[in-house]
């Protein structure tokens, strides 16, 4: 066991020295993560997977350790090996609260995951809503397209599954003025995606939009 102050835990196999931070970040040790930084820990520092202490507390969303990084200087758009950062990852998981205080302090709405996409694309797919609605009043471009040839929008359909929770994505995008008409690397449109999923709610939001 590893101890800082009068915490312990558990030993990192094949961890870097500043793995202590990563701990205490996993476990949502604040008083423990102030310890380490006070006596100089790397607030940056990287694990073998290239993660940061902030991208450990995120992929737990442990809110707390968060909060004591973020507002401590860690970067928020720090990436790891998967091309994921504390920012991107918040977003793509719907960590709401992570995600807005990414937001409030430098996350970079142009950077894109190992799949060329932002973070508004997973969160669309998986039908984060009001992950989705943050992401678009902070200015995530709607019409990017990623690796594989989609936007958010084309995501919403052809990965979602049509329930309520998509249908308000989509909605949500279309009034962010997403072209609806931009289709896929085939040339398939948005709106024959959802006919050909009979996801009829989806259809009429996107005909009343000019959806052809």
């Amino acid at each position: 066991m590893a101890s800082v102050g009068i915490f312990s835990f558990p030993a990192v196999e094949g961890a870097v020295p500043e793995s202590k931070l990563h701990v205490a970040a996993a476990q949502d040790e604040v008083p423990a993560i102030r310890d380490l930084l006070s006596k100089g820990a790397a607030i940056d520092a990287k694990d073998d997977g290239g993660r940061t202490p902030l991208l450990v507390a995120t992929h737990a969303n442990k809110i707390h350790a968060a909060r004591a990084l973020i507002e401590a200087g860690a970067d928020v758009n720090a990436k790891d090996r998967i091309n994921d950062s504390p920012y991107l990852y918040a977003g793509a998981h719907g960590y709401l609260d992570i995600l807005k205080m990414t937001l409030v302090h430098g996350a970079d709405l142009r950077s894109t995951n190992r799949y060329g996409g932002t973070a508004l694309i997973p969160a669309a797919e998986r039908g984060h809503v009001e992950t989705v609605r943050v992401l678009i009043e902070a200015g995530v471009h709607v019409d990017h397209i990623n690796n594989l040839g989609w936007t958010a929008l084309l995501e919403a359909i052809i990965l979602g599954n049509g329930t309520d929770r998509h249908r308000h994505i989509v909605d949500l995008l279309v009034k962010a003025n997403a072209d609806v008409n931009l289709g896929d690397r085939e040339g398939v449109t948005p709106l024959q995606h959802a006919r050909a999923r009979g996801y009829k709610e989806i259809e009429k939001i996107l005909m009343m939009a000019g959806a052809r």
